[in-house]
């Protein structure tokens, strides 16, 4: 969303220029030519621009009581009305009802008693149950209950050891007179027997505590060694946590605070005290790099120029400290310019075939066109790359691909070529390179010409590389509302600029292209 200030900028300066919608958009850089023109209607009607706009309902009141009379007379149901009607959504719908009629809404509603069984009730059913002479289901419904709970009881005394007898015959049972009295020493067993696990439990706990206590103190001796006695409440923070950290793999860290007597916070305080990072001054490095490189280096990068510096350093802990320090290079998508525009002439054969490897400079050049698309407009690029480094020998930047783009290029890089230096130009089949200008320029220094297959973006792939790194690195992951043509140029020919003299290329031992020359002494 733009401002008001921006909407009557844009109108202002589109009736200043004759209404050039084209002008305004390339001079601002914003906005869709449809949303200028809906600005300069509301202006010449209104004679100014809205601040505030209030969305009007896409329905109106007829519709809305239409929808609720609907649910209200077929079962008031949300998804039949919708499916009936063709509108709105459930949730609009359902807004509507509470709107327009709260007391028709549904609701979902549960209850019911809820029946208990004393523990004589369970026994008295699971007997009737073991001795039964009619089916589980109906011994159920006597006692007012299920089939299913009747057998949970059953398993459930059978477990507890209350009922041994229960598989006998009823008979049996009547006839022992001590049932009771049994029933009540197992209760009383069992009492006693949950009292003794509680104590068991408390004893285990204690020890184990007495356990980290006679650590703590054998530690404390052999880290502190103090010549009076240890004293854990007399200890400093920092000793609590030295001793803390040197227990912490055979005992938990809640026991050992417990016991230190010490709240997780300073601890934790004293832990980024004691461990100061020995990477601190390689992190300022890398950040650094970073930041020069315009966010465009990864770990290998920096991590061979780190290297080059003479520090040694392995490149697992560049690329952590990239990610603890949120160091993310922007790669979003690629989409090409297709100059192709038929065989208007004869194609010549494939001479690179792919061999992109070059022994001295200016013998393999490549040469495509490539297009950028921002608000502001459409920008193209023309350069010609040497396969030998990968240095660009130069390049053009206009707003149309047409054969100015392309000539103009190839005259920068001959102008550069000594006498005895004749390069293969390799190409696509795009129409630039079969007008009469470029076939005219290639004669004339004697160059050969080379072509891809037709459609084969691998036969000029380095070309296409160069392209990739390009915009992974300057233009893609950026937000380009507001910037014209012109200061776009202006930052593309810089990148290009810094690529040859500055960015360093992993397959040239962490030089730039240009470095890489003047190492070979090939420039002065």
């Amino acid at each position: 969303m733009f401002s008001y200030q921006e909407n009557i900028k844009a109108v202002k300066l589109l009736i200043q220029y004759d209404m050039s919608y084209a002008t305004v958009i390339r001079e601002l850089g914003y906005p869709s030519k449809k949303a200028l023109w809906n600005w300069y209607n509301e202006y010449s009607q209104n004679g100014d621009l809205h601040q505030n706009f209030i969305k009007q309902s896409k329905f109106t009141d007829e519709e809305k009581q239409k929808a609720v009379d609907y649910y209200r007379e077929h079962g008031k149901c949300v998804s039949r009305t919708v499916k009936k009607l063709g509108y709105p959504s459930r949730p609009m719908l359902d807004k509507w009802i509470t709107e327009l009629a709260p007391d028709q809404k549904r609701y979902c509603r549960s209850g019911g008693a809820v029946v208990k069984y004393t523990r004589d009730q369970k026994e008295q059913a699971v007997i009737s149950l073991c001795s039964r002479s009619k089916p589980a289901k109906e011994v159920a419904a006597e006692y007012g209950t299920t089939r299913e709970n009747l057998y949970n009881w059953k398993r459930l005394f059978l477990k507890e050891g209350c009922v041994q007898s229960m598989k006998k015959p009823i008979k049996k049972i009547i006839q022992s007179q001590n049932v009771q009295s049994h029933e009540t020493e197992v209760s009383e067993l069992h009492e006693k027997k949950d009292e003794l696990s509680s104590q068991v439990a408390e004893l285990q706990k204690e020890v184990h505590r007495l356990k980290i206590e006679r650590d703590i103190y054998e530690k404390a001796a052999e880290l502190i060694k103090k010549d009076k006695g240890i004293n854990l409440q007399t200890l400093t923070n920092r000793e609590k946590a030295t001793i803390i950290n040197a227990l912490r793999e055979s005992h938990q860290l809640n026991m050992l605070l417990n016991i230190m007597v010490m709240a997780k916070s300073s601890y934790c305080y004293q832990v980024l005290a004691i461990n100061t990072d020995k990477y601190a001054d390689l992190r300022t490095k890398v950040k650094g790099t970073f930041e020069e490189s315009s966010s465009r280096y990864g770990s290998r990068r920096i991590h061979s120029v780190i290297k080059s510096a003479g520090a040694t350093i392995s490149e697992k802990v560049i690329r952590r400290i990239m990610k603890e320090e949120d160091l993310i290079v922007p790669n979003i998508k690629r989409k090409k310019y297709s100059s192709y525009k038929g065989e208007i002439t004869p194609a010549v054969e494939n001479v690179i075939n792919r061999d992109f490897k070059a022994d001295k400079p200016n013998n393999k050049w490549l040469t495509d066109i490539t297009e950028f698309h921002i608000p502001a407009g459409k920008i193209y690029l023309s350069p010609i790359i040497d396969c030998f480094d990968g240095l660009p020998v130069s390049w053009t930047i206009g707003t149309s691909p047409n054969a100015e783009l392309v000539n103009i290029m190839l005259d920068e890089a001959i102008s550069q070529l000594r006498e005895d230096e004749k390069p293969i130009v390799h190409s696509d089949r795009g129409c630039h390179y079969r007008w009469p200008g470029w076939l005219e320029r290639i004669e004339k220094a004697e160059l050969t010409r080379s072509m891809s297959k037709k459609g084969c973006s691998p036969d000029n792939s380095a070309c296409e590389g160069f392209f990739g790194r390009l915009k992974n690195e300057m233009f893609y992951g950026c937000s380009w509302t507001g910037v014209t043509i012109d200061q776009f140029i202006d930052q593309l020919d810089a990148y290009i600029q810094w690529y040859g003299e500055k960015r360093i290329k992993l397959s040239l031992g962490g030089m730039s292209p240009l470095n890489y020359r003047k190492s070979l002494g090939l420039v002065a």
